[in-house]
């Protein structure tokens, strides 16, 4: 792969959309964290033969898949060769887990149309987003994620939920917060999402047209919004006071973990 012009810039793959590289954003130190390390993505269950080889072309060791269990057997990753999984269903003790159920909650237009209308769709994605700070399955999840990266051997990493907008933007948000991101670059990287993957998403919103809904409707649960980034930090903020205390006391990452971070992950 070609090196980034930009941070956050796509990687275009016709079935993996929203892939990007992590790194690449400046810190408040002066540093960068390193590229060619960290990709973010959707699931990878519509990866084709083409897509696949040049997917194998950024060196992947490991996939780490977010997901619930209903998610990954209703739809599987495509296995890369002689690359290993680890599955990390973060929002396995949420009673709503609005994220995971889309799939499901789309196959309706009727049942998504009567919860939009309503003005559900930003409550209950803040929701959501609050719930990876306080859910015991987000703590233990995203800690083994960032204990992965600790691993050199196991870089270059692929992590991704269904969509790879909000259980995979809080990780990524998380993380360059840690490694000394300034908090708008990060919203940056956040909000990319809304200009990689909703693109994607035209047969879906075409669909939700024909049965009256407008595509302003349907933004609030297909894409991300700052307002969603807000309840994450303002949830760690209440619980834990910074997000080094986060790191060490809800993901059980002390001092010593989150110097190896910045050590390995920053250059």
């Amino acid at each position: 792969m070609p090196e980034l012009s930009a941070p956050g810039e796509a990687i275009l793959l016709r079935t993996l959309p929203n892939l990007r590289d992590a790194g690449g954003w400046p810190t408040a130190d002066g540093r960068r964290v390193r590229t060619g390390v960290l990709f973010r993505s959707t699931a990878l269950d519509r990866l084709d033969d083409t897509d696949a080889a040049q997917l194998g072309a950024l060196g992947i060791r490991c996939v780490v898949d977010f997901r619930t269990r209903a998610e990954r057997e209703s739809r599987p990753d495509r296995v890369l060769e002689g690359v290993r999984t680890l599955l990390e269903d973060v929002l396995a003790d949420s009673a709503v887990a609005v994220p995971a159920q889309m799939e499901a909650f789309f196959r309706s237009p009727a049942t998504a149309l009567q919860f939009l209308e309503r003005g559900d769709g930003h409550e209950a994605m803040r929701s959501a987003y609050r719930e990876f700070i306080t859910l015991p399955s987000a703590r233990r999840g995203l800690s083994s994620f960032y204990r992965l990266l600790l691993d050199e051997q196991e870089l270059p990493v692929l992590y991704h939920c269904t969509t790879g907008k909000d259980r995979t933007g809080w990780a990524t948000a998380a993380l360059l917060t840690l490694l000394g991101v300034e908090r708008e670059h990060v919203y940056q990287e956040y909000l990319l999402t809304n200009e990689q993957l909703l693109p994607s998403m035209e047969p879906l919103f075409r669909r939700f047209e024909e049965h009256g809904a407008p595509r302003e409707l349907l933004t609030p649960v297909l894409g991300v919004d700052r307002s969603y980034l807000d309840e994450s930090y303002a949830a760690l903020e209440a619980s834990f006071g910074s997000i080094e205390a986060y790191f060490a006391d809800g993901l059980c990452l002390g001092d010593p973990e989150q110097s190896r971070l910045r050590d390995l992950l920053l250059e």
